[in-house]
This record gives C-alpha cells, structure tokens and sequence, in this order.
C-alpha cells in the first residue's frame, strides 16, 4: 500500500490530524521554555507609554496580530492593528510619539515592515519585535526582542505557516494576560468593553440595564384595596406590584400568584397589607446582573424590584431577561 493511499485512509487522516497536534505541542511547549526577562521589559515599555500599542504583521503574521491587538484592547491596553504596506502609503501617521510598535515577522525580514522600522528609529518609537530570529532585521530594530524558538512547521513541505503562528498568538495571549495582571484589570472594566454577548451582559450593573427610560415600577399603598391592586398589576404588566408604607418605603410585593391564592377569601375586605409577601427579595441598581439573575433563580421567583434608598425603582422580570439573552 503506497503513502498516498494511506494518506487517504480515514485512519491514516486521523494520524495525520494527531502528529499535527503533537507538534503544536512541542512547539508551545518549547515556547513556554523561551521565555525570558524579554517579556517583562517589554511589559514595562507598554506601561510606560501614554500612547496606543499599534500591532503590524505580514500575511499569517498579520492575521495574528489582528487578534492579539484585539486582544490587548479587550483587556485594558489600547491597541489596534494597521497593515504595514499601509503604512508605506500615509498609515505611518498612526505611529505618534507616545505609542509603542508591535511588529511581528516569524522571518524578520518582512520587506514590508522595513519602512515602518525605519521610521520608528528616526523618530524615537520603541519597537518590540516577535520573531524567531533575533538576528534578523527586525530583531536589530527593535529594542525588546521576544524570541520564539525555531520548530518545524505542520506543513510537509515547510511552507504554510502553522506551528510558528500558533506560537505567536500565545506569546501575543501571555503578553496581553500579563498586561491585564499589572494594570489590575478587573471583571467590571471586561464588562465595559464586552456590552455584547452573554458575558458582558452578565458582567453590566442593574442600572446600566434600567438606563435613562427605564418603566417606574407599579406600586399602590399597604391600604389599598384589592381591586386597587389587581388594576395596578395589569397596568404595570410584570405580573407583580410593589407595596409601598406611607412614606414611600417597599414593605411587600404582591404577585399574580398572590392575587389567585386571595380569591379563597373574602376579597372585598383585603386591602394590599393583608395580601402581599413582605420583605421581598430585592437588588440595587449597582449590583451585577448576573447577581440579579440568581436571585431570581435561586429563589425561583419572576420579579425582583430594583430599590434606591428603600423606595422601588424598577421591576425585572426574568421573561424579559431570557427574550434578551441573559438567562438561557
């Protein structure tokens, strides 16, 4: 049986599929054994300057450094990625004295990263440089250099970049994580720059959620009457009604469910005291969603009142949570 015709066997697929995954493990494997007080001084340049950290790169290496620019803006350092050709075409107005240069060439020779390099030096900008030959152009202008070790590329032929853009988006996720680490980057601020997405939303406060025209929570008295209280909950339409003390103070919440359990007595004599739940499970407007959501989960409940200062503020209801995509 020849090579090619195992090659097209799915057992012989699968191994293929299997040694490619071995070698990006030794090549991350051997990257995680490279590295060096390079990166922290590189750290310390990016924390030193004012500026963005402006990430470029080639082809595959372009395509990776599109992520880790992303990457490190998500995560507390302003950065973005411009394509260095580019650059060469009036894009070398990006690079203002107060940012950084991020340049990634797995050669080092790029030729389309030399203008920018040069420029770089005339005027005064840091460079940092990934690649996996210090030596190289690129390696002999920049002023920190993070080394990635020369392993075999996945590709039989030595051609399609793979093991090598493997390791520079982990040297690019090492440098972002290590970053987020030294500014103290915390879940709230993740939050501010994810609002998309199940997690940013978990991670937005009670009140980013009510915003500026938010529904005033439906509310009646501790003595109004039971018809009183039934027409307050269907106006308010969240299957729930705060009841307020005389000075404006949330006592109690009455529900739809209390409202059928009322109708086995005497309703005509039931003022909203008499029907409602009191100390009613409830959530500031500082607090995280995602706390919102359990409370209501964990007590399985459907409404919970959003208090400022003892009085209510707004209603949340977990149907309205889970049409937009915070509970699934």
């Amino acid at each position: 049986m020849t090579a090619d015709t195992i090659a097209a066997l799915p057992s012989g697929m699968i191994e293929r599929a299997r040694a490619v995954i071995r070698l990006n493990i030794q090549a991350l494997q051997a990257l995680e054994g490279a590295i060096d007080d390079s990166l922290a001084r590189a750290c310390d340049i990016i924390m030193g300057r004012p500026g963005y950290v402006v990430v470029t790169g080639m082809g595959k290496s372009g395509h990776i450094g599109g992520k880790i620019a992303a990457t490190l803006a998500s995560t507390g350092t302003n950065a973005f990625f411009v394509h260095p050709a580019e650059m060469s075409h009036g894009d070398l107005g990006m690079l203002r004295h107060d940012t950084t240069l991020l340049a990634i060439s797995n050669s080092g020779e790029s030729r389309e990263l030399r203008d920018p390099l040069i420029f770089c030096q005339r005027e005064g900008i840091p460079v940092i440089g990934m690649t996996q030959r210090p030596s190289s152009f690129l390696g002999r202008n920049a002023q920190v250099t993070l080394a990635m070790p020369q392993v075999a590329e996945a590709c039989p032929e030595g051609l399609a970049p793979t093991t090598s853009t493997l390791m520079t988006l982990a040297l690019g996720d090492a440098l972002a994580m290590v970053l987020m680490d030294r500014r103290g980057f915390s879940r709230e601020a993740f939050g501010l720059h994810h609002p998309g997405g199940k997690l940013g939303m978990s991670l937005q406060s009670v009140g980013d959620w009510m915003g500026d025209a938010h529904a005033p929570a439906p509310t009646v008295g501790h003595a109004a009457t039971f018809a009183e209280v039934v027409s307050a909950i269907t106006a308010g339409r969240k299957g729930a009604v705060a009841v307020l003390s005389d000075d404006g103070q949330l006592v109690g919440v009455i529900t739809d469910g209390d409202v059928r359990r009322a109708f086995t007595r005497d309703i005509a004599a039931l003022t909203a005291a008499d029907v409602m739940t009191r100390d009613p499970k409830v959530v500031g407007p500082d607090a995280r969603m995602s706390d919102a959501v359990d409370i209501l989960t964990q007590n399985r409940i459907s409404t919970l009142f959003v208090v400022v200062e003892g009085r209510p503020a707004a209603i949340i209801h977990i149907a309205e949570l889970m049409q937009a995509g915070y509970v699934a």
